[in-house]
């Protein structure tokens, strides 16, 4: 009682598109009667078989819910095993003494005697930890933990903890990476640890050679675990190989670069670049869990920061929210929640997880131009959301001023790529249908409009003005 499960669960549910189920509400509207008359005519153990059959019910039914329990559900023994079956269970934390101080004064039955609600607090406190999958405070922390996303300073000395299971890993590094971060690595997975490989550094990582070395050396079998250890390049190719190898086995992405810790590492996207395009080859593998260490961003050169900022403000403009003016902790865990609503919402990609893509169309048009070494992603992605949102100021209403925010915030200088080339990927983009290209616009920040189809002369002419020359 009073840790805030209604106001949370209903801010969830509309962040996932999801329904929100509050049982206590159902149970009101059900009977027309109060809780508080319920306990007072029916007795809590009547209470509690309805309550029982209420959220049987919510979570048996086809469509995904959030759902609100009430304090005492998990009291009944059906309950707690239909929930492990079911659901994901979030732990809503909070102390006894501000729980009270929300509800004392409420008509709440199990609420009228102080002393008697902090021992009913220790009392059901194991059972609401045996019950959880994941602990949260705020409504980013439920979000991450849903999507099984681990944010805190510090935390690569938890991996061993971290990743999920108990079976055997292989860890995967590229050469610059393990040498600053793979002895800490190493220590904190201990005796899981049976192997250690590198990728390739960069976007040479993302090539059918590399991830067949990879997939050559690995003696995992169907219980093992690949961790990634790198920025977006390694976590997408050895995603990528953890989704094939053997069929698939379970991975962690462990990303230290700030394009990873806000983007690429999050949401099971995997792939490897082909030359006539980037991200054309790979697979949907949603990590068993992903481990993000804001601290690890200390030792990133200044310009990777720099590049990563890029993927911080599509972030902000998509969640309507300057997030780029957060301290780098706060900004990396407020963008990792928005990246996993969106994944959540949409796993495979078919609906409003285009979004994310604000952008990207251009700049995996200018990457795969200059054969994946003449700009990097982060540069890139900056570049294509100068486009995207000079596009939206004329063909979506946007407000001339986002636009200029934006070239304050992150200036952009022109590519020097092949217009040609980059004209031929553009078409090739993935999200293109029918021939045609597909955009996301912004109406206005926190307003995206996706499989927006603009005449091919106006997205030629967005593309060009990115290019030198």
């Amino acid at each position: 009682m009073g840790a805030g499960k209604s106001t949370l669960g209903a801010a969830l549910a509309g962040l996932l598109g999801r329904p929100f189920v509050d049982v206590d509400a159902e149970l009101e509207a059900r009977t027309k009667v109060s809780i508080a008359d319920l306990f007072e005519h029916s007795g809590e153990e009547q209470f509690r078989v309805v309550e029982e059959q209420v959220l049987a019910e919510a979570l048996v039914a086809a469509e995904p819910a959030v759902v609100a329990l009430g304090g005492g559900a998990l009291g009944s023994a059906a309950t707690r095993a239909l929930l492990q079956a079911r659901a994901f269970t979030i732990l809503v934390e909070v102390d006894a003494a501000t729980a009270w101080k929300r509800v004392s004064a409420s008509d709440r039955p199990l609420a009228r005697d102080e002393q008697r609600f902090h021992a009913l607090y220790a009392e059901r406190l194991p059972a609401y930890e045996a019950a959880a999958d994941g602990r949260a405070r705020d409504l980013d922390g439920a979000v991450l933990a849903a999507a099984g996303v681990h944010v805190g300073l510090g935390v690569l000395e938890e991996l061993g903890a971290l990743v999920p299971g108990d079976g055997p890993v292989a860890l995967v590094a590229d050469p610059r990476v393990g040498g600053i971060h793979g002895a800490a690595a190493q220590l904190a997975l201990g005796d899981r640890l049976v192997s250690t490989h590198e990728l390739p550094a960069g976007e040479e990582a993302k090539t059918v050679l590399a991830v067949e070395r990879l997939w050559e050396e690995l003696r995992l079998d169907r219980g093992g675990t690949l961790v990634a250890l790198g920025g977006g390049c390694t976590t997408d190719a050895a995603g990528f190989a953890a989704a094939t190898y053997l069929r698939g086995i379970a991975w962690v992405p462990v990303p230290t670069s700030l394009v990873g810790q806000v983007d690429a590492g999050i949401g099971g996207k995997t792939a490897l670049d082909l030359p006539g395009g980037k991200n054309l080859v790979g697979a949907f593998h949603w990590p068993a869990r992903v481990v993000i260490d804001p601290a690890l961003l200390e030792t990133l050169p200044h310009v990777e920061r720099a590049e990563g900022r890029a993927e911080v403000v599509k972030t902000g403009l998509l969640a309507g929210e300057p997030l780029w003016e957060l301290p780098e902790p706060e900004q990396v865990r407020r963008c990792a929640a928005v990246k996993a609503a969106y994944c959540i919402r949409d796993p495979l990609d078919r609906g409003p997880r285009a979004a994310l893509n604000l952008g990207h169309t251009f700049a995996h048009a200018l990457e795969a131009a200059g054969s994946y070494a003449e700009l990097t992603h982060g540069r890139a992605v900056g570049l294509g959301l100068h486009a995207a949102l000079r596009l939206s100021v004329e063909h979506a209403g946007l407000d001339p001023s986002v636009l200029r925010t934006l070239e304050e915030t992150l200036p952009a200088e022109p590519a020097s790529v092949d217009r040609d080339r980059a004209w031929a990927a553009l078409k090739r983009d993935k999200k293109a249908a029918s021939g045609r290209v597909r955009l996301v616009l912004l109406e206005a920040p926190g307003r995206p409009v996706t499989g927006v189809e603009l005449p091919d002369e106006a997205v030629r002419a967005a593309l060009d003005g990115l290019i030198a020359g």
